[in-house]
């Protein structure tokens, strides 16, 4: 019989990263003219300014954090002089920083979603479910960087490079505490429910914006007779 650690720790993962994956393909290819954000700026784009900005700065930076510290090995960065020690301490304050910002940046979205009569009429309940479990994510892992404050170094940063590698190893998460757990699960659940959702945009970042030719506008004289 699987224990529950093969179950949230192999089999999970795999289904709501495939889930994931095949999703967004199969969406791309058969909804391209849902594809969007569903902006709601045009319906009210003073409230929507500090939320947007904070959530997505917050929100980025923790996702490119989570991908360098847990899949760099740390004998990696012991050639480099950065000590597991130190390695810890530096993923704990920007996670505070950074995961405090997602935080507030999500609740200002959401209570946005009710507070403003206009965005609530065309909002549908995926817009809440997602931004709800959004702020479930982010705020358990801001609560682990606060409070937990556990050495993910040689269980749960191993753990994800074994996922990646197609070599779990469940036993790793036996000694993690469960509001990690609930935090690694909730997010496995979003990645699987986000080629459902608004979320899909993330892959339609505008990079091309940085790199494209400037748009010149010329003033046309008009001759007065």
């Amino acid at each position: 019989m699987w224990s529950f650690n093969m179950i949230a720790f192999v089999v999970y993962p795999y289904l709501a990263l495939t889930i994931f994956v095949v999703g967004h393909s199969y969406r791309y290819l058969a909804d391209p003219f849902r594809w969007n954000s569903k902006s709601s700026e045009l319906l009210d784009k003073g409230s929507l300014r500090i939320g947007i900005l904070i959530f997505h700065w917050g929100i980025i930076i923790t996702f490119f954090g989570h991908l360098t510290g847990l899949l760099t090995p740390q004998w990696f960065l012991d050639r480099f002089g950065i000590t597991a020690q130190i390695h810890e301490a530096a993923a704990l304050s920007v996670g505070m920083v950074i995961g405090t910002m997602a935080f507030v940046g999500l609740i200002l979205l959401l209570g946005r979603r009710f507070i403003r009569p206009r965005i609530l009429a065309t909002s549908s309940l995926n817009d809440i479910v997602v931004l709800a479990l959004l702020l479930f994510v982010v705020g358990w892992g801001t609560f682990n960087a606060f409070f937990m404050r556990y050495n993910v170094l040689y269980t749960i940063a191993p753990w994800i490079r074994g996922i990646v590698t197609f070599s779990p190893d469940p036993e790793l998460m036996r000694p993690v505490p469960w509001t990690y757990k609930v935090h690694i699960l909730s997010a496995l659940t979003l990645l699987g429910f986000s080629p459902f959702t608004r979320l899909v945009h993330i892959w339609s970042v505008p990079i091309t914006y940085l790199v494209r030719r400037f748009i010149l506008f010329r003033r046309r004289a008009v001759e007065i007779t």
